[in-house]
């Protein structure tokens, strides 16, 4: 039977949002008799290019869905209709997650081959969890730090102008953009355009009017006096449907005819810095808003033209992170356990090499500045504080997830420990990230191990 796709996936559909080699794992796991712990880890290999760090997010949604993972009759149904066995199907009916979640904390800033989240559960519940774990938190992730770094320009060149989402339209879907407003959020926007965005998680919601509203009257002018009218102060007029000044010019007059003292005026074309600095000479009493084109490189070329503005709307460069479109998360087995105890396991395969083991990832400062990560064996005595956090223990969540203003807050403060050398948007300096003592050995024991069995 055929179904609508828009929002397709809901409390129902959710466990079938994985990949089909997952169940069929599942499903010989099951029939084989072969279900040990095991640990996985999720981690980027490598940061996107000019990224010398990336913003945490996703994990509220990643915990959701470990939280309520169960199979309903309809998904049921339609792995019958994919052939998969009846006892296996009768076992995912009842199937509930038992294990072990440890996380960095939503808003926590984190390198290459850190563990931003890592499973411990008996390895039928733990390899489901593989797609899902990986597009919620890579996604909202990557979104964060581009709107982070469009933060850190304006904290380090700017005036506190305002940052809101307006890429809705151009995201890869309508989770996307639900999505990406809420990471945006967390690295450091101040709203969405999206209403649905602002009604899931709380986002302020901010608007203007758009050039279809100017063209559908005989002039600008009547556009302008009928939009004041209808929304008071509150409004917002876009001034270069026609010509950006003389634009200005009628919103100033209109603003003084009504006596409204309207919040400002956006610019959506041309040359943004040279055209914001002729509003400002023709209307230096009203706010300029600026979008079209807009991240982290064009905001600095703005500041750097003195180009006036009280905010940004940045849309397509970032709901689709454009300059640096992806990041390699993977999600890889670590540890499995073998005659009762958990081993580390990992991967020899060229470029992919993973270390093995459940980790801990600990951060030292100096002088109220990060200077250096170790990641090292989960139980290995280190120095600096401990970033992965217990979030669930016997599959029973034993952590608060904070909410999203805490979260915003984390990003921020964490942004600013980060030397500024780290978070510059072009060849920012590697941040040093050591490999303990203890995990280093552990490696080079496993892997000698390894080779000698492919050796045999």
């Amino acid at each position: 039977m055929a179904r609508p796709s828009f929002g397709y996936l809901t409390q129902e559909t959710a466990p079938l949002f994985t990949d089909l080699y997952e169940l069929r794992m599942m499903q010989a796991y099951s029939n084989q008799d072969h279900n040990p712990d095991a640990t996985f880890s999720l981690f980027f290999r490598d940061l996107p290019p000019n990224r010398g760090y990336m913003v945490t997010a996703g994990l509220e949604q990643a915990i959701h869905y470990i939280e309520n993972l169960s199979f309903s009759d309809r998904a049921l149904e339609f792995l019958t209709e994919q052939g998969f066995d009846e006892g296996f199907l009768s076992q995912l009916a009842s199937l509930e997650f038992t294990g072990e979640v440890r996380a960095l904390p939503e808003g926590t800033l984190v390198f290459a081959n850190e563990p931003m989240l890592e499973v411990t559960a008996p390895i039928l519940q733990a390899q489901l969890l593989e797609t899902v774990v990986i597009n919620q938190i890579g996604f909202q992730t990557l979104i964060a730090t581009k709107a982070s770094r469009m933060r850190d320009v304006i904290d380090r060149h700017g005036d506190d102008q305002r940052l809101v989402d307006f890429g809705s339209r151009r995201s890869h879907g309508t989770d996307a953009g639900i999505k990406a407003a809420r990471a945006a959020y967390v690295g450091g926007f101040d709203g969405t355009s999206n209403v649905a965005a602002g009604e899931a998680f709380d986002v302020p919601v901010f608007g203007t009017m758009a050039h279809s509203w100017v063209q559908s009257f005989e002039s600008e002018r009547d556009a302008f006096e009928t939009f004041v009218d209808e929304h008071g102060a509150d409004s917002i007029l876009l001034i270069d449907t026609y010509d950006t000044v003389d634009g200005a010019r009628i919103a100033t007059e209109v603003a003084d005819e009504t006596g409204v003292d309207i919040r400002g005026v956006r610019l959506d074309s041309g040359d943004l810095p040279a055209l914001s600095k002729a509003v400002n000479d023709v209307a230096p009493e009203l706010d300029q808003y600026i979008s079209s084109g807009i991240d982290e490189y064009t905001i600095r070329e703005f500041f750097d033209r003195d180009g006036v503005g009280a905010g940004f709307g940045p849309g397509t460069a970032l709901v689709t992170s454009t300059d640096a479109p992806k990041v390699e998360g993977v999600y890889k087995l670590v540890a499995v356990e073998r005659d009762g105890e958990l081993q580390p396991s990992m991967k020899l395969s060229k470029g992919k090499v993973t270390y093995p083991g459940a980790k801990s990832v600990r951060r030292l400062e100096s002088d109220g500045t990060y200077t250096e990560d170790v990641i090292g064996l989960r139980d290995e005595s280190l120095p600096g504080e401990e970033r992965l956090v217990t979030v669930i223990e016997d599959g029973t969540r034993v952590h608060d997830l904070p909410d999203l203003e805490t979260i915003r807050a984390t990003a921020q403060e964490h942004r600013r420990l980060l030397p500024e050398k780290h978070r510059r948007i072009e060849e920012p300096a590697p941040y040093d990230v050591r490999i303990s003592d203890g995990l280093e050995a552990e490696t080079d024991e496993l892997r000698t191990t390894l080779e000698q069995r492919v050796d045999e």
